[in-house]
């Protein structure tokens, strides 16, 4: 019988996906499908050396919500796992996962990751949903400075009992659980948010809109390496990114007076960090390439009037506004 399907989404993966599709050998009764975003290495080699896996091999990158939709779209699970190929899966993770849609009537379901050194990977395992004052922190260095700060401790949820199951705002993507019914709820992942970042907030935030409550299953165990997608990307492409998706989903859930004061957060911390740049540098690239980043981001997403496709969204959220 059947239990569901496991979607793992990968790109330039190819020395973290083998151990992951290894793990799912060990979880029986489950679909596996790998959706490759246009990989440039050799995912779709090793990958294709288990044959219990259906490959779907993309000949551009869709992103990792165009590649989410695409998977649900093949799989034939009326529950679907989302994994990271960088997410390895331990004893009966995937079983614990369903057990935990099953009995709270939930609409997804995240479990807890560990760290290569077996810690708990505090602070991204589960969030709150991104407010002004958290995004604003983080933008102005605070986070870095203070990590303890009120404001970062509620957002990352510093404080949660990760030996407790329990009802929670966004569990991560790398390891998200859902039903068929939820996603079609909601018609999906927003496939606007390109390549990455925001989209799996974005979804819970949707299906907390319907009425489904989201939930962490600390049974559910998944090693989990982070970031090795987003590590290759430049350095201008991951702010650009990062902040772009931010502002979106900002349009999205937030009033509009909140998101002006966003755009002017993001428009003075490019500033600040431009400065801090000058003189202290970056151990990523060199000064002036971070510094031609941050001021772009300062324009394109802080100072720049808003194009008309941005506030044709802005509409459109604004009609399926959760509260905020």
């Amino acid at each position: 019988m059947q239990k569901g399907s496991v979607a793992v989404i990968a790109h330039n993966s190819g020395k973290e996906v083998e151990a992951c599709l290894q793990a799912l050998r060990d979880h029986p009764g489950w679909e596996v499908l790998l959706v490759d975003n246009a990989s440039q290495d050799d995912t779709v080699q090793r990958a294709s050396r288990f044959s219990q896996v259906r490959i779907v091999s993309n000949s551009e990158n869709r992103g990792f919500a165009g590649a989410v939709n695409q998977a649900v779209g093949i799989a034939t699970g009326n529950i679907i796992v989302v994994l990271n190929p960088d997410a390895v899966a331990g004893e009966a993770a995937l079983d614990f996962l369903v057990q935990t849609l099953r009995q709270t009537g939930a609409g997804a379901a995240g479990g807890l990751l560990l760290d290569r050194a077996g810690q708990v990977q505090r602070g991204f395992v589960v969030r709150r949903f991104p407010g002004l004052g958290s995004m604003l922190a983080e933008i102005f260095l605070l986070n870095r400075l203070w990590p303890d700060n009120p404001c970062n401790r509620a957002y990352r949820c510093l404080d949660l009992d990760y030996t407790r199951a329990q009802p929670v705002d966004q569990p991560a993507g790398a390891a998200l659980a859902f039903t068929r019914a939820a996603w079609e709820a909601v018609a999906g992942f927003d496939e606007g948010f390109y390549p990455v970042w925001f989209e799996d907030v974005d979804f819970c935030r949707r299906l907390r809109g319907q009425g489904y409550k989201m939930m962490f299953c600390p049974q559910a165990v998944f090693r989990h390496s982070g970031g090795h997608s987003v590590s290759q990307l430049p350095f201008r492409e991951r702010q650009i990114y990062w902040y772009g998706n931010l502002l979106r989903y900002f349009r999205k859930h937030h009033a509009g007076w909140r998101v002006g004061l966003l755009r002017l957060g993001i428009a003075c911390g490019m500033l600040l960090r431009s400065l801090i740049s000058l003189f202290a540098g970056n151990g990523e690239s060199d000064r002036w390439t971070v510094i031609r980043a941050y001021l772009q981001i300062a324009w394109r997403y802080g100072l720049r009037h808003d194009s008309a496709a941005e506030r044709r969204l802005a509409v459109v959220a604004a009609s399926t506004r959760v509260p905020s």
